[in-house]
């Protein structure tokens, strides 16, 4: 396979991703938005390492690192999204106020 499948790919998904963050209005869909860009950067980092550097494992290492603060990320984002929906029982992102005046 070429590089251009898995950079079409990968600016694909960024774009699904793109779309689901500024469209959605749900805090789990904005997390799983997120995620989509994530592994969409992923695509790229393993698809250039692969192709341009074959001898290393620069890009893998890089995904690795990536997938970690994903996680992290997933996890403390679903740990206020629980927080928030016990106080306001809802995962509505515009009724997300609690800094405002």
């Amino acid at each position: 396979m070429q590089l251009e499948y898995f950079l079409l790919l990968a600016a694909a998904l960024f774009c699904i991703g793109i779309y689901g963050l500024i469209i959605s209005r749900n805090a789990v869909r904005v997390l799983m938005s997120i995620e989509l860009m994530l592994n969409a950067v992923n695509l790229n980092l393993v698809g250039f390492s692969n192709y341009l550097d074959p001898g290393n494992i620069k890009g893998q290492v890089f995904t690795v690192f990536v997938i970690t603060v994903a996680a992290a990320e997933a996890a403390v984002g679903l740990a206020i999204v629980l927080a928030i929906y016990r106080n306001r029982n809802t995962i509505d992102m515009e009724q997300f106020n609690l800094l405002k005046w």
